[in-house]
């Protein structure tokens, strides 16, 4: 059985979705959220569907519409189906007018996680050395969500405790993820889709689903040259140590 440990599933057609998922043996999905809205449809969707759980927080590139209101995501965070603190982090891809302000809702996220034991699933793009310096200001554990960085980047991550989640990125043809990948190994790295964004090899240009889990995993077992239910059995390990699933 496979895990998805970051999608971001429509509230409309989400049961033929977690069929879809199902029928692939991804049996077990963690719904990340963006802002408040998409906190309240993800813990939502986890109290329909036994097999999804819930991450909530405040994306990078939303800060500007955040009120500062952390008391609603406490609230939310009573919830046993609330698994992580997440997304959240910085993007300076996209968001480089709004930086201060990213680090201060980052930040105000980590406390609360570090308060309430929870796991923090982390976005961080063109941001790496900033990322790390506020992490480790706080206590805290998770995944580096769509890791695409450096095997030095990786280690450092590592040695902090975190894992990497590897999602379609892996399989473009472009992409030198695979040689971090050679060099860490199974131990360290989840799964991922970041559906409905990021669809692997070959059906990238079409809307991802967590279905496509399995194509990640055999592109991980053909570059570590092990069999796929190795990385199914460890990758799904890791996980459900992650999320205390």
């Amino acid at each position: 059985m496979y895990i998805d440990t970051h999608c971001h599933i429509d509230t409309d057609g989400a049961s033929d979705y977690i069929e879809n998922a199902r029928k692939a043996n991804v049996n077990i999905l963690i719904n990340a959220s963006e802002d408040y809205n998409t906190s309240l449809e993800s813990v939502s969707l986890s109290e329909r569907f036994l097999n999804v759980y819930s991450c909530v927080g405040v994306h990078p590139l939303n800060v500007l519409s955040y009120d500062n209101d952390i008391s609603k995501f406490v609230a939310l965070i009573s919830n046993e189906k609330v698994k992580a603190i997440g997304e959240i982090g910085l993007d300076y891809y996209y968001g480089t007018d709004t930086k201060e302000r990213q680090k201060e809702v980052f930040k105000s996220f980590l406390s609360l996680a570090e308060k309430a034991n929870l796991p923090v699933v982390i976005h961080s793009r063109d941001a790496v050395m900033d990322t790390i310096n506020i992490l480790k200001e706080y206590k805290v554990r998770g995944v580096i969500h769509c890791f695409s960085g450096s095997l030095e980047v990786a280690r450092e991550y590592i040695k902090m405790g975190f894992y990497l989640g590897i999602g379609g990125v892996l399989t473009f043809k472009n992409s030198k993820l695979y040689e971090v990948i050679k060099q860490i190994g199974l131990d360290r790295i989840i799964l991922e889709t970041d559906a409905p964004f990021l669809t692997p090899e070959p059906y990238r240009g079409k809307r991802n689903e967590s279905k496509y889990i399995p194509i990640i995993a055999k592109r991980v077992a053909s570059i570590l040259e092990v069999d796929e239910s190795v990385v199914m059995d460890v990758t799904t390990s890791n996980a459900r140590r992650v999320f205390d699933i």
